[in-house]
This record gives C-alpha cells, sequence and structure tokens, in this order.
C-alpha cells in the first residue's frame, strides 16, 4: 500500500487516488495521520482553525508523533476564547503551532478602501476581506508543501457533501487530505470526549463553527451548523475561500 502512494516523483506529490483508496481502509485517526505522515518525501503541513474537528486532528498528530507542521491563520479578529483554546492547545501538546498574520500594507489598504466592516455591504466586499486576512496568508504558508491536511468533513455543509479522503489541489499544486471526510458529528464529539482534548468554549455557547468574531455569531434551534457564518448572506454553501473545490459534473 505504502508503495503505490510513493510511485509519483517528488515534484508530484503523493498519488491522491492511491492516498484516498489507502486512507478509506483505516478507521482510526491516528492510523490515517500516521499514514499521510509516511505517503511520501515533502513537506506536509496542517492548517489549524482550532474548531471541534481541527482539535481532534491536532490530538491525533500529537499523538501519533508525525512530523507535521502546524499553523493558524492570524486574521486580526478573533475571538478571546479562540486565541485562549490556542494557548490551552500549545501547553497540553507541546506542540508549538506558527501563527502566520495577513501583510500589514495589504491589510491598511483594505481598510482604507472599504472602512473596518465593509466586508458587509457585500459578498464581493466580504470576499475581498477574506482574500487579505485568510486566502493570501494560507497560499504564502502552503508554498513548497506536498500535502495540506484539513479538518473538513461530508456532514458540515452541501458545498462539502462530496469532498474525498484526499484529493489533487492545482490551485496549491499539492495534495489535500481530508482525515475527517466520512466522520459525523457523533463520533467526532465521542473522540473529543475520550480524549478530554481542550476545545473552544464557544462551541458550548452554539457556535458549531467559529470564524471571526465580527462575521459569527451563535445559532438559533433548527438552523444549519454553518448558519452563523456571514448570516447576513443567504447564499447556500458560503466559503470564505480557503477551500475551493471545482463544481461536481
Amino acid at each position: 500500500m505504502l508503495r503505490s502512494l510513493q510511485t509519483r516523483s517528488r515534484a508530484q506529490g503523493p498519488d491522491p487516488v492511491a492516498l484516498c483508496s489507502a486512507l478509506g481502509a483505516v478507521d482510526s485517526l491516528e492510523g490515517r495521520i500516521a499514514l499521510v505522515a509516511r505517503a511520501g518525501p515533502g513537506r506536509i503541513v496542517f492548517s489549524t482553525s482550532l474548531g471541534l474537528e481541527d482539535q481532534a486532528l491536532l490530538h491525533a498528530i500529537a499523538a501519533s508523533g508525525a512530523n507535521i507542521a502546524i499553523f493558524t491563520l492570524d486574521t486580526g479578529r478573533h475571538f478571546a476564547e479562540t486565541l485562549d483554546t490556542l494557548d490551552r492547545s500549545e501547553r497540553r501538546y507541546g506542540l508549538g503551532i506558527r501563527v502566520v498574520a495577513p501583510d500589514a500594507g495589504e491589510l491598511e489598504e483594505l481598510v482604507a478602501r472599504d472602512g473596518v466592516l465593509g466586508f458587509r455591504l457585500s459578498p464581493d466586499a466580504r470576499k475581498a476581506c477574506c482574500e487579505v486576512r485568510k486566502v493570501r496568508p494560507l497560499r504564502r504558508w502552503l508554498s513548497g508543501a506536498a500535502i495540506w491536511i484539513t479538518g473538513l468533513r461530508r456532514g458540515q455543509s452541501a458545498h462539502r457533501r462530496e469532498i474525498p479522503f484526499a484529493e489533487s489541489d492545482p490551485l496549491h499544486g499539492l495534495v489535500k487530505v481530508h482525515p475527517l471526510a466520512d466522520w459525523s458529528l457523533e463520533r467526532l464529539n465521542a473522540y473529543v470526549a475520550a480524549n478530554e482534548i481542550p476545545i473552544n468554549p464557544l462551541h458550548a455557547r452554539g457556535f458549531p463553527s467559529i470564524g471571526c468574531q465580527p462575521c459569527t455569531r451563535a445559532i438559533r434551534p433548527g438552523e444549519h451548523p454553518r448558519a452563523g457564518r456571514w448570516w447576513w448572506e443567504c447564499e447556500d454553501g458560503k466559503e470564505c475561500g480557503l477551500h475551493v473545490r471545482p463544481p461536481t459534473p
């Protein structure tokens, strides 16, 4: 199995089809992380938002001892509870989580043009804010990486319901891996509870999906888990631009 994952050149990275099949054959999260770590040469990175899924992945990375670079995007507008979760996580696992910030000049230009709350003017203005605060810093950090690990699950939204365990990401020139793709929220919660994983206290206050403070609210009973993100926009499948996938034929 491992040999088939390493058949492509270093420049190409691991074969996403073979990696997808291999991950589907492994049940435990720690086992999946260990498999990804052995998938081939090149830098492996994990981007964490410090949400529930990413905290589970952080625990599995620490438990597996895998050599994976961990980073988080500091947009400058996080909840205080999110920053506290970052500190508690580093102390719990003894892993350094690199804090990646946006370019100061680009951020100043954005605010000068649109204002401090200009992202609420239109979907395009909001996406421009996400571009500067999230997408561009992410692109810089992913440069030269072979594998990018994320916490995406199929149950998170309609936009994500078809995600595989691994896929080619031509935009960033790497293989994108989703070890939690097939996990239900029930299984995720059970894993977090069983391992006493530190989580953001906002989850218990009605925030299943946590982003920037001005762009996130608690959801109401019966609302979709991501309804609290950019709630002033009405379209389904709202994304910030970090996880862009081609449309399903």
